[in-house]
């Protein structure tokens, strides 16, 4: 007797296997928006957004994005307040901007908590380069900041 792989199963077993992909999709607060409860703007208005402050987005749908903030509230927010620009926010009390990716490296400016910053690229050993608006750029610590 015989047995028979229902033709289902085979074609799965057949087929490879993807991988989830976990990347978050960050993007920045173009101009200051209201976030809403609801993809409409006829939902509740939760509060206002300022401009230069990173956002994970999370859903996409054709002229809304939900998105995530650096303190996890999920809301909407029409989709032309954002653009690719990527910023990142700082979450510790005062993040030390360094001259390289180096604990020992002199340090370049302080930025307090809630400061936003222009990511630049990610460095080796956790650490992100960064400038100020006002042109000073070095590394940060990943775990002093949000939005990578």
């Amino acid at each position: 007797m015989t047995k028979r792989i229902p033709l289902l199963l085979a074609v799965c077993c057949a087929l490879p296997v993807a991988s989830p992909v976990f990347a978050a999709d960050f993007q920045t607060v173009d101009t200051a928006a209201i976030l809403y409860d609801a993809p409409s703007q006829r939902g509740k208005k939760l509060f206002v957004i300022r401009r230069g402050t990173p956002v994970e987005q999370v859903v996409n749908l054709e002229a809304w994005v939900k998105v995530r903030d650096a303190d996890g509230g999920l809301a909407w927010i029409e989709k032309k307040h954002l653009s690719g620009r990527r910023t990142v926010i700082v979450t510790a009390a005062h993040a030390e901007i360094r001259e390289r990716p180096d604990a020992s490296a002199p340090l370049v400016f302080s930025a307090e908590q809630k400061v936003s910053l222009d990511y630049q690229e990610t460095a080796p050993g956790g650490w992100v380069k960064v400038r100020h608006r006002d042109g000073q750029s070095g590394y940060v610590r990943t775990n002093q900041i949000w939005g990578v």
